[in-house]
């Protein structure tokens, strides 16, 4: 499901890409059961097919996800809420992530 196969599954962590790394500890996660995720930029080495991969996997977990993430795609397919932290506060977004972009479009204009 990740894309480690091969003799890609029988190299040491140490040689891998930061991709394949990623890929490696996002199969552990599924494994283990967690009840919460929290995921900091969990896009960054990625390509287009695992991004799927992810996106689909935090579709199916069936526990609370925190995702921290510049990735719209990502955050347009799998986010049911948004929230802005900055400032020392953090607000819900009640129209998600479209709020947000107008909020830094408007803030880009002066």
């Amino acid at each position: 499901r990740f894309g480690i196969t091969g003799d890609t599954a029988l190299q040491s962590v140490m040689s891998l890409s930061g991709g394949q790394k990623c890929r490696v500890a996002f199969s552990l996660m599924c494994m283990k059961n967690p009840h919460i995720l929290i995921l900091d930029e969990p896009t960054n080495h990625l390509d287009m097919e695992t991004i799927e991969a992810l996106a689909d996997a935090i579709k199916k977990f069936q526990g609370g996800v925190v995702l921290v993430s510049h990735d719209e795609l990502l955050i347009k397919r799998v986010c049911t809420e948004a929230w802005l932290c900055r400032n020392g506060s953090v607000t819900a977004l009640e129209y998600g992530f479209e709020q947000y972009k107008k909020l830094i479009e408007s803030e880009l204009q002066y």
